[in-house]
């Protein structure tokens, strides 16, 4: 059977899967199941877990879940892997789940209709995803495997788990090498691709990397783990109190003077956050700068990088600056000022295109919107010293409106509206 049609057609697939599943369950060997994983269901079974069981056991409630989360270590990590893999927007369609190392699920993320959909199997926080709580999944795979894992369709022993997909990848402590938990990602069926696992292994990555920070993941002056994880996740404090966007050389400028270069993408990502106080989903940022081909998980791994370099600068659901941040980048300062009326200052400040190298349409038009709100607040001023400057930058030279507005003041047989008469191609 061809294993690349769980991608291209993800519907054959499963009904293959599902016709070797009624076949396997009742004894009859399929190469679809491999042995490994059709000796894994007889042990479910032998453990009295049955193909038609629709419930997991349920090992504590919610409120002791929220205990639970509070003294386990995982706490430290969850808020970045909600950067780099979840969806809770309306649109989402993949469900994040974080489990300990028994396979109780401790967190949860995803949007409301994916929520409904795992409630209907009850997968749901304090629910027992190991082998003995539901039979096999991917995640009671990686609790007796050691290894990320998928597990597609009727690969799963509950006939009720057919419609999904699930992808799961154990977290450890790079200290001791003991296991601290399970990351898993699932969804419907066509919502896995070939990169869905590596994007797992790469946050499992990320959050083993946290862990393996001087203190552990907790927090400094923490007197123990348990009164540690009680604490928020923190952030490095937003040392970040300007960003460069205009010209070629992108980068943010801290405290203090120091100025850390930004590749061009991140550079759009803060060009959109500045330029709208309400924020941006991940969905929306995606379309704007990829296109179609935009996908959620792009943003948030470059989300995720920003917000190690500028700390707490940028806020989540939607991703937007923290108050008092907003417009601090130097676009953003040339706009302040012409709404205060500045002209001749906001001209000073607008000596380059914003982020001229940026071919992403969003970016160009702002880069657009920026032009004629300059421009037009030029022609207006009637100061013939602002229209020479204006026309002499490169965003100006081609504003024929500029060159007929200084006409009207200085005078057409003036050599300086010939020049510039001639250069903009009048």
């Amino acid at each position: 059977m061809d294993y690349g049609l769980r991608f291209s057609d993800p519907a054959k697939y499963s009904r293959a899967l599902r016709r070797a599943h009624e076949l396997v369950i009742s004894g009859v060997p399929r190469p679809e199941i491999p042995n490994d994983l059709a000796d894994l269901w007889r042990r479910s079974m032998a453990l009295g877990i049955s193909p038609d069981q629709h419930s997991p056991r349920h090992l504590h409630d919610a409120a002791d879940v929220l205990e639970l989360r509070r003294e386990h270590r995982l706490q430290q990590v969850m808020p970045a892997l909600q950067d780099l893999l979840a969806d809770d927007s309306s649109s989402g369609r993949h469900l994040l789940v974080l489990t300990d190392a028994s396979g109780e699920v401790l967190w949860r993320v995803g949007s409301p209709d994916v929520l409904r959909r795992a409630d209907r199997l009850e997968f749901s926080e304090g629910a027992d995803w190991s082998e003995a709580g539901i039979g096999t999944n991917a995640i009671s795979e990686v609790l007796v495997r050691g290894r990320p894992v998928q597990l597609f369709s009727a690969e799963h022993l509950v006939r009720t788990h057919h419609e999904w997909a699930c992808t799961a990848a154990p977290i450890t402590d790079p200290l001791t090498g003991e296991l601290l938990g399970v990351l898993d990602v699932s969804g419907p069926l066509d919502t896995i691709s070939a990169d869905t696992l590596r994007m797992v292994r790469c946050a499992v990555r990320v959050a083993e990397a946290l862990l393996g920070t001087p203190d552990g993941g907790r927090i400094p002056g923490a007197s123990s783990p348990v009164r540690a994880s009680r604490q928020p996740v923190r952030r490095p404090v937003a040392a970040v109190e300007s960003l460069q966007l205009l010209g070629d050389r992108p980068s943010a400028v801290f405290r203090g003077g120091s100025r850390v270069p930004l590749t061009l993408r991140r550079a759009e990502i803060l060009a959109l956050l500045d330029s709208r106080s309400q924020g941006w989903s991940a969905e929306e940022l995606a379309f704007e700068l990829y296109g179609d081909t935009g996908t959620t998980a792009a943003i948030r791994t470059e989300m995720f990088r920003i917000r190690s370099m500028l700390g707490d600068a940028v806020e989540s659901n939607p991703y937007r600056f923290v108050a008092g941040l907003a417009g601090c980048s130097d676009s953003g300062r040339v706009l302040r000022l012409l709404h205060e009326g500045q002209v001749a200052d906001a001209l000073e400040v607008y000596r380059a295109p914003l982020l001229s190298r940026s071919g992403a349409l969003a970016v160009q038009l702002l880069r657009d919107q920026l032009d004629l709100a300059l421009g037009s607040a030029v022609r207006s001023s009637r100061d013939a010293g602002l229209l020479i400057r204006w026309l002499s930058t490169d965003m100006g030279s081609v504003d024929s409106e500029a060159v007929e507005a200084l006409k009207r003041l200085v005078g057409r047989a003036d050599a300086r509206y010939l020049s510039f008469r001639a250069s903009a191609g009048g």
